[in-house]
């Protein structure tokens, strides 16, 4: 009896065998060099720096400009100026441990605004104000007394010669302080835009470098794997 052979021998056996040879993808690493480490590292320090810079500059800063912003500007003409008994101090300095507080007469401008069309006392800026509410002027404290006399002294004569009845701008808080006008704003706009441009700058930033890092790294694997693919 004749022995019967395969009905299919036409080497679908070795076809067969190297099916999974085919189907099978090759295996994807991300092993990231030393420099694109790096480049990950940096761009993960400038996030956390912008996000800590928007914090500290958000508390700091931004803060007290949005409350100094609220001073609306407004024309003022002075209406007195007077002296008052009591003195102020002042703290001066005098070398690295060296510190030391003086006094100084407290000048007070009292000038008529055309916000509220009331009266209101005059500070420089903003820190004066809090620093003495009671006096216009705060001078650069010097160890003498005398020298501080004289600064306040010409202070004064420069707002009742000079300025007398000009009409001159200042600003008005009146939700805050409606009885106080102050003669320059310690912040503005530019401030504002400053305190969160630069943090957000370097937020993206580092966003940016590993965004990029991580997709020219996935780039690259997956041609490597096609060229794998298209020789083996």
């Amino acid at each position: 009896m004749a022995r019967l052979k395969p009905a299919l021998d036409c080497g679908c056996t070795e076809s067969w065998l190297s099916v999974p040879h085919l189907m099978a993808k090759p295996r994807v690493t991300y092993e990231y060099s030393e420099a694109e480490d790096k480049s990950i590292r940096l761009g993960f320090f400038l996030i956390i720096s912008g996000i800590i810079s928007l914090f500290i500059l958000g508390f700091c800063w931004l803060n007290p400009t949005l409350n100094n912003m609220q001073c609306k500007a407004a024309n003022c003409t002075v209406l007195s100026l007077r002296h008052i008994a009591e003195m102020s101090e002042c703290t001066f300095t005098c070398g690295a441990d060296c510190k030391g507080t003086s006094l100084y007469p407290c000048l007070q401008i009292f000038v008529n605004n055309s916000q509220t069309n009331s009266k209101a006392l005059l500070h420089y800026d903003e820190q004066q104000l809090i620093r003495n509410p009671k006096c216009s002027y705060i001078p650069p404290c010097e160890r003498d007394n005398q020298k501080n006399s004289e600064n306040v002294m010409s202070w004064h004569d420069y707002w009742k010669e000079e300025i007398g009845s000009q009409t001159f701008m200042c600003y008005i808080n009146q939700q805050r302080r409606p009885d106080d006008a102050l003669l320059k704003r310690a912040h503005d706009e530019n401030v504002l835009l400053h305190c969160v441009l630069w943090p957000l700058l370097t937020l993206l930033v580092g966003v940016l470098i590993v965004l990029l890092t991580i997709c020219g790294k996935s780039l690259a694997v997956r041609a490597e794997a096609l060229q794998k693919m298209k020789y083996s």
